[in-house]
């Protein structure tokens, strides 16, 4: 059976669809906020190997794991309408690179099993 990795079209697509991500999420004055200070290069290439990983594609990820990095965030008001923001934004990514409905669902719902530690909860 094909990795969520693969179906999505392997490390091209990731690249792509980090890239149209972190567009929309700069823009987003709900959470742009967040970036100010980040390096966005350094801050893309962590973002590819992560979900690269979590869609079962080769495991290059050597950042914090959620909660270690996201909790100087949480400290600045991180929370669930921020969550979501970023989550509406992955959709959209998604649908604007003509991945099909199931594939995005399935996404999302990796996306949701994180919330509790992205928020610290």
């Amino acid at each position: 059976m094909s990795t969520v990795y693969e179906l999505l079209g392997g490390a091209k697509a990731m690249d792509a669809a980090v890239d149209l991500f972190y567009r929309k999420v700069l823009a987003d004055e709900r959470i742009n906020h967040f970036f100010e200070d980040v390096d966005m290069e350094r801050q893309a290439a962590k973002q590819k190997a992560f979900l690269t990983m979590v869609f079962g594609g080769p495991n290059n990820y050597t950042g914090m794991d959620m909660r270690k990095g996201h909790a100087h965030l949480v400290k600045r008001g991180l929370n669930d309408s921020h969550f979501n923001a970023v989550a509406e934004h992955l959709a959209g990514t998604l649908k604007d690179l003509g991945v099909a409905a199931p594939l995005i669902e399935q996404v999302i719902q990796t996306a949701e099993s994180v919330r509790a530690d992205v928020l610290n909860r």
